[in-house]
């Protein structure tokens, strides 16, 4: 066969994580594809398997598992989050590539990418360098291999990025059409001009560089990959893989590729159920044997390329201008905002052009008196960041350092490179990419920005902050309220910083709530607590103590004193400083909890006061996450009480409700929002219980018909779907148990009355994971009796109908 398809996903997306956390805190979380990301599961990899959903909005879609069947990367820092968030995810992907190389004749369907999606051209050599060798280490640490192809952030080239990949080895990218200058065949003399996308994408090209290396370079199929993405063709899987047929060229009996480019969360996030219609779409395409599923690598292996090409340097895929999407207004943006200019993009490059400049100063200045090659070491800092532990730490510093470093001399080491580390992650591109300096994505490396200040500030008398600030002033934005990146760095930025001590102000207050073991990790700090006291009285709490601070990136410690006082509700006060000698501490420490235990809070609060002095503490200065939990606290409290007053006047006035919606009248608005809110707690917390109770959620779910309710159905659905996966779940550990099997059954019938659009994904990849066992179930059950087994079976079909799943 000659002809080949292949289908390529690009996943990127970082969380918006605190750069002094390293964590994503959940309040402020911009990550959108959780949910699509959280789909894959090890069953939708596997080759050759295949299972049907059926859906309200489409008919029967058969699935076949298809992620080893198609080329995929990962940005290293999504899979970092991942793995940490997501494990189960995360070893998926792993598996989908390691099933990949026995279906593609040992050739991975991951590829590689840059390391936090800096635009390429834009950047010096050195950070070219380093996120290169940075991206290709960390694809190495995780897929146990070296990595063929490199997807490029935004397929942004120039012709040095091209030679550094070569000179890694790198066998080939993929680009956009618009970035093919000229081709010809190899040998031949003159070239043809194929710009405005007229490059033939159906081969692959050899790119001849300046220093006699090359690469290879596939350009995707720009109209098929434009229509998955913003177009119709996911709706249909049949219909997307008769488009991607008719891509091949009939008068040509040369080997062709037709592969289409886009981001992965088209498959899902921007497309509901597009992952379906993709997997529908390579079923479709092996079934009629419409072409053979294919992967850059092992196409390449069998059909080298035949053409040279000359890319447009400068450019990418989703900029006409080339990269000025990144650095200037050039009309570039997401159409959301008509009349709103970009002109803030030029200063915000400028500003971290400088920053950059000056952090790199700081660094040639301080970092050769502790190692001997301060830029090799920064590419090799990838090895800690991969496996962050001491252990690994002293080997780095062995390895690299002039000297027997001292402890302090090490932390000195770790901060300046942070503080590069950082310098590469302010340039991460959606801070540019969007419409409005005042965007998540903008916050985002800005916070990165000030986090590499913070950090060239401790090692260097140098004050960077001020000057980059003004620098800031000449980037507008377009909310008048928000005047300019210098306001917005302040009122975002700023307040993010953390340092030792708002981490141990932070300890204090949670250990109010929270009994901490001695020693807990508090995201990307650990705390060992030397000394602790607390004291309840009703409402009212104090705690004393010290506590060890250290940096898990830094190794930076501090050793914090602590007072914090809970008055009940929201009501916190503290302070924390380095703590200073014994004797001050335990006197500190007796006379607050002398006054405590008399009821005398106004001294207690005075004794806080004079003890700390300016370094004083509430609510604000928890962790964001944190603010949320005592919130909810608060919250749940004011709840409960709001919930004992309406069910008092739902249940006094249920009577008369009975007669006006007898009378066929409508029901008082004051009257729909006590029941409305009685029903859906209700079913809350029916929804939440250890024991479900099929019947009263039927009679729940016609009292909210019955009155023509509002349910809340994000949150509900939400609760509902938690509570199948975890059935599920017990399911899985007990597979035989048909009791089980239909109470689930029972439970999903009755959901389906409350028209919650249930999104069953986990509990569909649990079934289908029962269900590859299905043989060996059925034959355990009939050694033990025939009809059990049988029943079994019938049950477990009965249940996929409810899932919406049928495996076969």
């Amino acid at each position: 066969m000659n002809r080949y398809i292949c289908v390529h996903g690009h996943f990127y997306q970082p969380p918006r994580e605190n750069p002094w956390l390293e964590a994503v805190e959940l309040q402020d979380s911009a990550y959108p594809y959780h949910d699509w990301n959280a789909r894959i599961t090890a069953e939708c990899y596997a080759p050759n398997t295949a299972s049907r959903i059926l859906n309200p909005e489409r008919k029967i879609i058969d699935i076949v598992s298809n992620y080893a069947q198609i080329s995929f990367n990962f940005g290293p820092t999504l899979l970092s989050w991942l793995q940490k968030n997501n494990p189960d995810t995360y070893q998926a992907i792993l598996d989908a590539d390691k099933k990949s190389t026995e279906r593609f004749s040992g050739h991975g369907s991951a590829i590689a990418q840059t390391y936090n999606h800096m635009i390429q051209p834009l950047a010096n050599t050195r950070d070219k360098q380093t996120q290169i060798y940075w991206g290709l280490k960390d694809f190495e640490h995780r897929f146990q291999r070296r990595p063929e192809g490199l997807w490029l952030p935004e397929t942004a080239v120039d012709l040095e990025t091209l030679e550094i990949l070569a000179g890694y080895g790198i066998v080939f990218t993929i680009l956009a059409p618009l970035q093919a200058a000229k081709v010809r065949k190899i040998g031949d003399k003159n070239w043809q001009d194929v710009s405005n996308q007229r490059v033939d994408p159906k081969m692959p090209y050899l790119c001849n560089l300046p220093s006699g290396k090359s690469i290879i370079v596939f350009f995707y199929d720009g109209p098929i990959s434009q229509d998955i993405a913003f177009g119709g063709l996911l709706e249909n899987g049949e219909h997307l893989a008769n488009r991607l047929g008719t891509a091949f060229a009939e008068e040509n009996k040369n080997s062709q590729l037709v592969h289409a480019a886009t981001d992965g969360e088209t498959y899902g996030h921007h497309h509901r159920y597009g992952d379906m219609a993709l997997a529908y779409c390579l079923y479709y395409i092996e079934s009629k044997n419409l072409a053979r599923l294919t992967i850059y690598g092992e196409y390449l292996e069998n059909h080298p390329p035949t053409h040279e090409v000359r890319i447009f340097p400068n450019s990418s895929w989703s900029c006409i201008h080339g990269v000025e999407r990144w650095q200037n207004d050039c009309g570039c943006g997401t159409g959301m905002h008509p009349g709103w200019k970009q002109n803030w993009r030029a200063p915000l490059r400028g500003a971290m052009d400088w920053l950059r400049d000056n952090l790199v100063q700081i660094y040639t200045d301080y970092m050769p008196r502790l190692i001997k090659n301060p830029w090799k070491a920064r590419d090799e800092y990838i090895h800690i960041l991969l496996d962050r532990n001491i252990d690994t730490i002293d080997m780095f510093c062995e390895k690299h350092a002039v000297r027997n470093l001292s402890p302090k001399e090490k932390v000195t080491t770790l901060k300046l490179l942070e503080m590069q580390r950082h310098a590469m992650l302010m340039y991460t591109s959606c801070g540019w990419f969007f419409d409005d300096i005042s965007g998540i994505e903008a916050i985002q490396i800005m916070q990165y920005a000030a986090r590499a200040i913070q950090l060239a500030n401790d090692i260097s008398t140098i004050s960077l902050e001020e000057t980059f600030i003004s620098l800031l002033e000449r980037a507008p934005s377009n909310g008048p309220h928000l005047k300019n990146g210098a306001h917005i760095y302040r009122r975002f930025a700023q307040p993010a910083s953390l340092d030792l001590l708002r981490v141990g102000e932070h300890y204090a207050l949670s250990s109010l709530f929270t009994d901490h073991p001695e020693t807990i990790n508090l995201y990307a700090y650990t705390a060992e607590s030397k000394s602790y006291e607390r004291i309840d009285l009703g409402k009212q709490k104090v705690a004393i103590g010290k506590v060890s601070i250290t940096s898990n990136a830094t190794l930076e410690q501090d050793f914090i004193s602590f007072a914090v006082l809970h008055l009940g509700d929201h009501n916190l006060t503290g302070g924390a400083r380095a703590f200073l000698n014994e004797t001050l501490f335990s006197e500190m420490s007796t006379a607050i909890q002398t006054c405590f235990r008399k009821g005398e809070i106004s001294d207690v609060i005075r004794l806080i006061n004079n003890f700390f002095g300016d370094q004083t503490f509430s609510i604000w200065h928890l962790f964001r996450d944190e603010q949320r939990d005592i919130l909810n606290q608060v919250f749940t409290s004011a709840q409960n009480e709001i919930e004992a007053s309406f069910r008092q006047i739902y249940e006094h006035h249920y009577p008369i409700m009975q007669v006006v919606e007898g009378l066929n009248l409508p029901l008082p608005n004051y009257f729909s929002v006590v029941v409305e809110f009685i029903v859906n707690t209700d079913i809350r917390n029916m929804l939440e219980s250890e024991d479900f109770n099929p019947e009263r959620l039927q009679r729940l779910a016609d009292e909210s018909r019955q009155w023509n309710l509002m349910l809340d159905g994000p949150r509900l659905g939400f609760i509902a779907h938690k509570k199948i996966a975890e059935h599920m779940a017990g399911l899985a550990a007990s597979p035989e148990n048909i009791a089980q099997m239909k109470n689930i059954i029972n439970m999903l019938k009755t959901l389906n009355g409350l028209n919650l659009n249930l999104d069953l994904w986990e509990a569909q990849n649990i079934y289908f994971s029962i269900g590859k066992q299905q043989a060996y179930i059925t034959k355990l059950l009939t050694n033990q009796d025939h009809t059990l087994a049988q029943q079994w079976t019938e049950t477990f079909q009965q249940l996929g109908e409810y899932l919406r799943v049928r495996i076969g």
